[in-house]
């Protein structure tokens, strides 16, 4: 496994038929997850595809992640946590200044993915919304209202998702407050080489 410093943020190739792992190595940490087709960088992870397609805003094992040409990209295959988010933006220094005016800005997944990215010819506007790995949002079925409460993960929980193309992956070990149960931890992971 290698490690994702807490607050910060990695970019990576995956070819079709890999399995990346991502692990909760200490519990209650999200990882923000986003996807690029690695030989056109403009079809890219959507989650109103998935959620389109998927038809649920639950996604878990079995579930596929679409791209915004309707191709799927990611398929779950093992999910220990069975939470996670597709609703909510990549944390970023404007996050910082509305959620939390009392505390340092930081730049956030979204300033860690456009660092992380730049190499691959991704820039600061092609960032989707990202699959927010182990994030606990629950959302009032009756009022539409949504909170972010500390993750459900606990220590050595993972999620694996293959590879249904090529791909550029950015990933993060989140840097927002409210995310993380006010703390802030690593994020492992590993990429399976294919057979």
């Amino acid at each position: 496994m290698k490690r994702i410093e807490p607050r910060s943020g990695v970019a990576f190739t995956m070819r079709r038929g890999a399995t990346l792992t991502v692990c909760d190595p200490q519990g209650q940490q999200v990882s923000d997850l986003v996807a690029y087709n690695a030989d056109d960088v403009r079809e890219v992870i959507s989650n109103g595809r998935t959620f389109d397609y998927e038809e649920t805003i639950h996604l878990g094992w079995g579930n596929r992640l679409w791209s915004n040409r309707s191709n799927p990209m990611l398929t779950i295959t093992n999910d220990t946590a069975q939470c996670h988010d597709f609703l909510l933006t990549p944390c970023s220094e404007q996050t910082f200044r509305h959620f939390y005016p009392d505390k340092p800005v930081h730049r956030g997944c979204y300033g860690n993915l456009v660092d992380a990215l730049e190499p691959h010819g991704i820039g600061p506007d092609d960032i989707p919304t990202a699959f927010n790995i182990f994030m606990n949002v629950p959302v009032d079925g009756e009022s539409g209202l949504l909170a972010v409460k500390p993750p459900k993960s606990k220590a050595g929980d993972e999620i694996q998702l293959r590879a249904e193309m090529d791909l550029i992956i950015g990933l993060t070990a989140c840097s927002a407050y409210d995310s993380n149960g006010g703390s802030f931890k690593p994020i492992d992971f590993s990429v399976s080489e294919v057979v």
